[in-house]
């Protein structure tokens, strides 16, 4: 039994993924999906590579995830599976990539700018 490890990136949250045959378990941070994940929407995120492939009972996942907010680790979790998925079987790309699961999103938060209340935002301007 070989276990596969990759990991996935998305704003401020790192997920690294250690996949493995099995039964289709996913354990996050040592909690089931369910437990970390309470919303419905979170939990289909990450399993979007797995029903692509229809793969859903063929795999266990064990996640360890850290930073960010829950949508940003549902996705890094999305990508970092999906990477583990293409060091199983390379075939599996032609499925995965017109999704888009293999794409890390490069969108991140800008800085604060000195002399600025914000990354954008200026103080009110007054000529007089």
């Amino acid at each position: 039994m070989e276990i596969f490890n990759a990991i996935g990136r998305r704003k401020a949250a790192v997920a690294r993924v250690y996949l493995s045959s099995g039964k289709g378990n996913i354990t996050i941070n040592n909690r089931k999906l369910e437990d970390y994940f309470t919303l419905m929407q979170h939990q289909y995120i990450v399993k979007q590579p797995f029903l692509t492939l229809g793969k859903l009972e063929d795999y266990d996942v064990k996640a360890n995830l850290d930073g960010g907010g829950i949508k940003g680790q549902a996705e890094a979790l999305r990508l970092g599976i999906a990477r583990a998925l293409l060091k199983v079987d390379a075939e599996y790309r032609a499925s995965l990539k017109p999704q888009g699961f293999l794409t890390r999103d490069p969108r991140v938060v800008e800085r604060k700018k000195p002399g600025q209340p914000a990354a954008r935002k200026k103080f009110q301007f007054s000529k007089r």
